[in-house]
């Protein structure tokens, strides 16, 4: 029976140089960037020399590496993982989400969402909730799954007037957190959404008179009228745990001026 060494069993080496060459950084520029030497990078990724825990850290700081990883960059060298991972529902986290659901809300009546590393919705306002009316039950059970419900065709995605358009924003999009995490998890949401159907263009994909947006705009059609807004999407600054970490917080902004008057006049 063969069996394949763990990453503690292979060194941090080959991590660390795995994620060197994703980066598109040489060994002599991450030295640079590091106050490290190239030859001692070389003996770091080839086994020849342990790095120190603080050397590890700051090597996973220049390479722009997530917290989940850098925990496990630790436990390849040898040391104990240095960010905990604390379930959001845990009393230590209660004035993050206190926090959350304060911001959210205070966003009202635009929409506004929070998801994790996967997508999946951990807190949503009541702009948000307004425009999923009427999606497939099967949709909304728990967890529920921002990017299942943007391009499922049971989802939102006969509502977009551009769905082509946005469908390509959402995909890229993931693509880009993929690089970045390696999350073959999330690889398997992003191959499933990607094998949705996508219907024929629709000629009312387009509007009728040309409209100055400063961005993509996100165009969809609620009670007999297509409202469009712009995302904008935030993270925590210099987390220290894996959760909070992968959360990002996304808000619609109305795109034009139609669509901020009739959320500002809609009953919430």
């Amino acid at each position: 029976m063969t069996t394949h060494p763990s990453a503690a069993e292979k060194g941090a080496g080959p991590l660390l140089r795995a994620w060197r060459e994703q980066r598109r950084i040489s060994q002599l520029e991450l030295a640079l960037r590091a106050d490290s030497s190239a030859r001692h990078i070389s003996f770091v990724e080839t086994g020849r020399s342990r790095p120190s825990e603080e050397m590890v850290l700051r090597l996973a700081e220049h390479l722009d590496v997530p917290v989940r990883e850098r925990n496990a960059l630790l436990l390849a060298a040898g040391y104990a993982p240095r960010y905990p991972e604390t379930p959001l529902d845990d009393p230590a986290l209660g004035a993050l989400r206190e926090g959350i659901e304060r911001l959210i809300g205070g966003y009202e009546p635009y929409p506004a969402l929070v998801v994790d590393a996967l997508y999946n919705v951990v807190a949503a306002n009541r702009g948000v909730m307004t425009l999923v009316d009427g999606v497939g039950e099967a949709l909304l059970e728990p967890p529920l799954n921002a990017m299942r419900l943007a391009l499922h065709p049971q989802g939102l995605a006969p509502r977009i007037r551009n769905l082509r358009a946005w469908r390509g924003h959402l995909l890229e999009q993931m693509e880009r957190q993929i690089a970045l995490h390696r999350s073959e998890p999330l690889r398997a949401l992003y191959e499933e959404v990607a094998a949705y159907p996508v219907p024929d263009a629709d000629p009312a994909e387009e509007p009728s008179e040309p409209v100055p947006y400063f961005a993509l705009p996100l165009r969809i059609e609620h009670e007999g009228r297509t409202l469009s807004f712009v995302s904008s999407i935030s993270t925590f600054n210099t987390p220290m745990d894996v959760t909070v970490a992968e959360l990002a917080i996304e808000t619609l902004l109305p795109a034009d001026p139609a669509t901020a008057k009739y959320l500002q006049t809609a009953v919430f």
